[in-house]
């Protein structure tokens, strides 16, 4: 008897083992050049600081997510709009140094850009300089892709973006792009907001048809998932597996994280785990990708 259960086990396992092998995941979204300082702690108006360090690279809700992506599933697609400029470029390269395939809509208007102060306790504070740039579905890119993929998580781009992005088996967004989401008419089966970020929360009716789930992240206090019938399930926060550094990119590492985790058929409690683990190793490191979790692959 046992024998046998060993059996059912393994093959239970190995299904598992190889529908991971296969999954193909994108991000339909935005990037933003980053400018990082670390700081003691913000300054007061009229006041100065001295950077401890500082350093750039791409980020922003759609390129973190891809890279945290590219480290669960293996790659990601990334369907983008950038500034054909030195730093449109100069994101494009970096993302794909991060295992990101990229594909680029090259835009006339600057790339987007944003100053983030890291103070003494891991909080970041963000500027942001200049419109945020989203693929448009005229643009000549691979959306034929998307009804291939397992998960498509969408931050930034047109209606026709979104509706290319619901060919996808599972179709999750950031409550950022809440023009376009509640404009498309699609149906997203998870939508990810705030409850303590004002630019990020999301009301009941806002959006129709209703999400099918609606994760609200309440940062250190772990946040809840909400199903279409009001089904809630709350979830602690991770402890950090390392003292916290930076909490830039955190949000955007765990919306991956449950994304990547419904997309293979986990359980509630079980993507949450994931998704929250996700956020707390962002936190770990320097900027957003630094301690991005990876699942061990092989």
């Amino acid at each position: 008897m046992r024998v046998a259960y060993s059996l059912c086990l393994l093959e239970v396992l190995a299904a598992r083992l190889r529908n991971w092998l296969r999954m193909r995941v994108a991000v339909v979204g935005h990037v933003e050049w980053i400018e990082f300082a670390r700081v003691e702690r913000m300054p007061q108006a009229g006041s100065i600081v001295h950077a401890l360090d500082s350093w750039a690279e791409p980020g922003g809700g759609g390129a973190v997510a891809a890279v945290q992506l590219a480290r669960l599933a293996g790659s990601c697609l990334f369907l983008a709009a950038l500034g054909d400029d030195e730093l449109g470029h100069r994101a494009k390269a970096g993302l794909e140094e991060l295992g990101v395939r990229v594909e680029a809509a090259w835009r006339t208007e600057t790339q987007r850009r944003a100053f983030v102060h890291v103070d003494g306790s891991a909080e970041r504070t963000i500027t942001v300089i200049g419109e945020r740039l989203g693929p448009r579905a005229g643009d000549d890119l691979p959306w034929d892709e998307l009804s291939e993929c397992d998960a498509v998580y969408f931050t930034a781009g047109d209606v026709g973006a979104l509706r290319a992005a619901r060919a996808a088996r599972l179709l999750t967004a950031s409550v950022r792009g809440k023009e376009t989401l509640a404009a498309a008419g699609v149906q997203l089966d998870l939508l990810v907001a705030s409850s303590a970020d004002e630019g990020e929360r999301y009301e009941v009716g806002e959006i129709e048809p209703a999400p099918r789930l609606v994760a609200r992240t309440a940062g250190a206090a772990g946040g809840s998932l909400v199903a279409a019938d009001g089904t809630m399930t709350e979830w602690a926060p991770t402890p950090l597996p390392e003292p916290p550094v930076d909490a830039y990119g955190a949000g955007d590492s765990f919306a991956a994280g449950l994304t990547f985790a419904l997309a293979q058929g986990d359980a509630t409690a079980e993507a949450l785990d994931l998704a929250a683990r996700c956020g707390a190793a962002c936190i770990s490191g320097r900027g957003p990708y630094e301690a991005q979790l990876g699942l061990p692959r092989g």
